[in-house]
């Protein structure tokens, strides 16, 4: 059956979603048709011919990888096809060639995954305040940092509790001029922000496909740039991270031989059996974006919360949006208003959002239309006037 060609505001490829208006895609985007029914290819090759489906699937990794490649301004060979953001970080974290007395540099408010791999490597994590608006006291108060020495800048592009988009051209020219290393996590990005890794002097970046992607959870990608690769340390190397891994498995391949040297690429960490399901939704996800252009999703999507902060803040909420636009609006509510009830009237209601760190988070994305906004906030009239 041939599919729909998305468009944006369209919600032709989710016809079983729920919600009226679904504005959780910085939490889980909801799976299109695209993404189901590539998966049940899958699943159905697997069901009929078992081990003989595997290598007619294995090229999805190669095309994956052009894709997401494409994605973010990166050549495909500096990729490694990872189960998470959170194994992107530690990765990095593990296999860096860390000296006595590094230092790694975040931001307070950052998202756990990119904390705890840092702590965990055994390095000194330092945290600087993150000002909400203002690109120049951010830049400021880093440079002041990365003075006192800096081995690697952890910072998410978007920041997740208020979407606050980071200035990454700017923090990437710092980071080169002053020696350290860039690391980014994009999971609040990928997909819906415009990324280039080479134009903002990114060294790492990795993200999860299951939030602005669009795919399922269980899959992601690590980008690492590639003056890196041989200093990193093999640490999280296995079987499948060696040259020529899979030769002894077939008639007149190689013999087994463990002393194979481990491969000088980005995708020796990708070192044991891959969530196939997982590589093949996000295959189908991106194409959908890369059809749409992230551009245009990131206009698109900006005009939504335009309007949507405009009613919001009308209605006494107040919004933590800043000038550098991403996919999210996060607000607080009105003095007196609990965020739960908030929450749990808008989904009662048919309004899906996400509540993180105390703010009531709303990330619409390509196929959410304009016109559910005067949906949205009759909704919030409705709970502000009974509950008064």
């Amino acid at each position: 059956m041939t599919l729909p060609v998305p468009h944006l505001g369209e919600r032709e490829l989710f016809p079983n979603l729920e919600a009226r208006a679904y504005l959780a895609h910085a939490a889980i985007s909801p799976a299109s048709r695209a993404v189901q029914e590539a998966v049940a290819a899958v699943l159905d090759a697997y069901g009929r011919r078992g081990a003989g489906a595997l290598l007619e699937w294995l090229p999805v990794r190669d095309r994956l990888r052009q894709r997401l490649a494409r994605l973010i301004g990166a050549n495909p060979e500096d990729l490694a096809l990872v189960s998470n953001t959170t194994q992107g970080v530690l990765d990095i974290a593990l296999c860096f060639p860390w000296n006595p007395g590094d230092r790694v540099l975040t931001f307070q408010g950052e998202f756990p995954a990119n904390v705890t791999p840092w702590k965990q490597a055994g390095v000194e994590v330092s945290f600087l305040p993150l000002p909400r608006v203002r690109n120049p006291e951010i830049l400021s108060l880093l440079e002041a940092e990365l003075q006192r020495k800096v081995r690697l800048v952890a910072v998410s592009a978007v920041q997740f509790q208020t979407g606050l988009a980071m200035p990454l051209r700017e923090i990437g020219a710092m980071c080169r001029r002053y020696g350290a290393a860039l690391f980014v996590d994009a999971i609040q990005a990928a997909g819906v922000v415009p990324l280039d890794v080479q134009a903002a002097g990114i060294d790492f970046l990795t993200c999860g496909s299951h939030k602005w992607l669009m795919g399922m959870e269980g899959a992601g990608f690590l980008y690492v740039s590639p003056q890196w690769v041989e200093r990193l340390r093999p640490r999280m190397a296995g079987w499948l991270s060696h040259e020529d891994p899979l030769g002894f498995l077939f008639p007149g391949g190689s013999s087994l031989d463990y002393e194979r040297p481990i491969r000088k690429r980005a995708d020796f960490l990708e070192p044991g059996t891959g969530n196939l399901l997982g590589h093949v939704a996000l295959e189908a996800s991106v194409g959908l974006i890369e059809e749409l252009g992230v551009p245009a999703i990131h206009a698109h999507v900006t005009a939504y919360l335009d309007a949507l902060e405009q009613g919001m803040e009308r209605r006494g909420f107040a919004s933590l949006r800043s000038a550098r636009r991403s996919g999210i609006l996060s607000v607080q509510p009105p003095a007196g208003w609990s965020l739960g009830d908030l929450h749990r009237g808008l989904a009662r209601r048919g309004v899906v959002c996400s509540t993180p760190d105390g703010f009531l988070r709303f990330a619409p994305h390509w196929p959410n239309h304009r016109d559910e906004v005067p949906f949205v906030l009759a909704t919030v009239d409705e709970i502000l006037r009974q509950g008064s």
